[in-house]
């Protein structure tokens, strides 16, 4: 089973440029406005650019147990 199709246009912010984007079916780049904008994404990606950020681990607060 396949999901619903795109049948509508609208416009959303591209997230590499920050421009306007059709998002629609029309746009096979989508969200994204062009070819550019989604390579260069991807390149980031890629390279490592984008992080999650991970919190350290807390301190233990309890003493070792006895051996």
């Amino acid at each position: 089973m396949s999901g619903p199709a795109i049948t509508s246009s609208r416009t959303v912010r591209c997230p590499g440029c920050g421009g306007a984007s059709e998002f629609s079916a029309a746009n096979p780049d989508r969200p994204f406005c062009s070819e550019r904008c989604k390579m260069g994404d991807f390149g980031a990606w890629a390279s490592e650019s984008y992080r999650v950020g991970v919190e350290p681990p807390a301190e233990d607060t309890e003493p070792p147990p006895p051996h």
